[in-house]
């Protein structure tokens, strides 16, 4: 198992049940994928260091897990398709 950590934006007009669903989507696919989650850091709202769609402001989360190699696709991939995120970035940190 290898160590990730992503880093995803949420749009600012979620509420706060949205905003925690969708972290539990991402935790939930992580763990269902045989990964484990070391850290969940939650950065809250914060302005975007440049406007995306003319949006300037998102909310953060850092998450930090252990996976195989082939979780992070699959997670990016979620990502993709999750109304609301507006970004993210999978990484291994070791690299």
């Amino acid at each position: 198992m290898r160590n990730y950590e992503t880093i995803f934006i949420l749009h600012p007009s979620l509420d706060d049940e949205a905003i925690k669903a969708n972290i539990e989507k991402f935790k939930g696919v992580i763990e269902n994928g045989g990964g484990v989650i070391e850290n969940v850091d939650e950065w809250g709202k914060r302005k975007l260091a440049y406007p995306i769609e003319k949006i300037n402001d998102g909310y953060y989360t850092l998450v930090n897990f252990k996976s195989s190699p082939e979780l992070p696709k699959e997670l990016e991939r979620v990502f993709r398709i999750t109304d609301g995120v507006i970004r993210f970035m999978v990484v291994n940190p070791e690299k």
